[in-house]
């Protein structure tokens, strides 16, 4: 889903802000995925101010047009609209929690990968001081920035997201999921944690191979496509957790989803079965407490309610 273009609009910043100020945009943090958000924004044209805390990361984007900030608070100082793209959560505060002040009457976007509840925190935390705050969720690795695929979730503030739009759009498709700001951070985790678990199921089959000497990328050729193709399950499992009834036609059930004979031949195979054994406990999960007719999403049950089981 796509941003909003038609949300009713609001009113802007003084233009006097951007006037007294050298850049349009800093951006603190000049990790991978900071030095791309940073280029892109340089070759797009924004003035664009970057600091890293160690030294010598700027010096290729000064080059091709950045200005260098000597400081945090320099770089803070410099632009209406802030960006951090930093290690975690609480190397965001450390750095900003001092420039407080500096930060009061401006603009923060955190695009460092947060929990959803650190997010509200912030945004708690950002109205307490006058700071207008956006968090976002980057769906991408660094080479991906500026290129087709790219996306970027953003919840807090619906007045910002609408705002800086057209510069988001340099870095990735833009996707505003409203005013909470740890949903940006939720759905982001939670796609990355259904890629996790793939990529573990891609890990576990190229082991199982890897005795027999079939190397990984032969299986990966194979791989690619099926998982490709099983994709198109989703909207079907999709339907039926939606709807509640997992007796519904057209179900895999769980009894025969069982996965004993995959684990007995892992084991033979004198590999580790840990990827596919998560899978086999949920289906006895359900199992056991006597689901065993019903349908194979329905160890979306014990995901839910594991304390339960």
């Amino acid at each position: 889903m796509r941003h909003q273009r038609n949300l009713p609009r609001t009113t802007s910043r003084s233009s006097d802000m951007h006037e007294t100020h050298a850049t349009d945009v800093s951006i603190l943090g000049l990790g991978a995925m900071g030095t791309a958000l940073a280029e892109a924004l340089v070759k797009a044209g924004v003035r664009t101010t970057v600091w890293n805390r160690s030294a010598g990361k700027a010096e290729a984007l000064v080059a091709r047009g950045a200005t260098g900030a000597g400081s945090a608070a320099e770089a803070v100082q410099a632009s209406p609209l802030v960006v951090v793209c930093l290690f975690d959560h609480a190397s965001v505060h450390e750095v900003l929690d001092p420039l407080v002040d500096d930060l009061a009457g401006r603009t923060l976007v955190n695009l460092t990968t947060t929990k959803p509840e650190q997010a509200r925190q912030s945004a708690v935390w950002a109205a307490e001081a006058r700071i207008a705050y956006l968090e976002g969720g980057i769906m991408a690795v660094p080479s991906m920035i500026g290129q087709p695929g790219a996306s970027i979730l953003y919840s807090g503030s619906e007045d910002v997201f609408r705002q800086h739009t057209a510069l988001f759009d340099h870095w990735a498709a833009s996707t505003y999921y409203g005013e909470d700001a740890g949903l940006a951070s939720l759905y982001d985790f939670a796609l990355l944690s259904a890629m996790y678990v793939m990529f573990a199921g891609f890990m576990q089959g190229a082991a199982m191979l890897a005795p027999e000497g079939v190397p990984a990328s032969r299986f990966a050729e194979m791989a690619a496509p099926w998982l490709t193709a099983m994709t198109g399950e989703l909207a079907g499992y999709a339907k039926v957790i939606d709807g509640g009834d997992y007796t519904v036609p057209g179900q895999q059930s769980l009894t025969f989803s069982n996965l004993g004979l995959f684990l007995e031949a892992i084991a033979e195979q004198g590999v580790s079965a840990e990827p596919l054994a998560m899978v086999q406990r949920l289906i006895r999960q359900q199992v056991d407490a006597g689901h065993g007719t019903e349908g194979f999403a329905r160890i979306i049950e014990s995901l839910k309610a594991p304390a339960s089981e």
